[in-house]
């Protein structure tokens, strides 16, 4: 599994698919679904079978793996895997690109 500095080291395109390995496996995992059956990644939670508590439950994990806060209303907000994959990518994009802007206050010369 990639820790959270891993997958922003990352192309984007890179971190997009670890993340929906992550996620895809998480969610298989909540459903208790088999090797063979497929997930579809454009259905919602809901008419896949998860719960508001299954929900929480996978946040929690995706928070812990990813050392990153998810909103839960983004869980709610972004009802499909897919959603919710790009949501992360855009979040993990986002906090590298923080990372890496010089801090002004110390970079500032004069």
């Amino acid at each position: 599994m990639n820790t959270s500095g891993e997958l922003r080291e990352m192309s984007r395109r890179e971190r997009r698919d670890a993340l929906e390995d992550l996620v895809v496996s998480c969610v298989r995992e909540l459903l208790l679904m088999e090797d063979g059956e497929e997930l579809p990644l454009d259905q919602g939670y809901f008419d896949l079978g998860l719960t508001s508590l299954r929900l929480n439950d996978m946040r929690a994990h995706l928070e812990r793996v990813l050392d990153v806060g998810i909103d839960a209303t983004v869980l709610f907000g972004l009802p499909t895997v897919d959603r919710l994959v790009a949501h992360l990518t855009d979040q993990l994009s986002t906090e590298r690109a923080d990372h890496e802007l010089p801090n002004r206050e110390t970079s500032d010369v004069g």
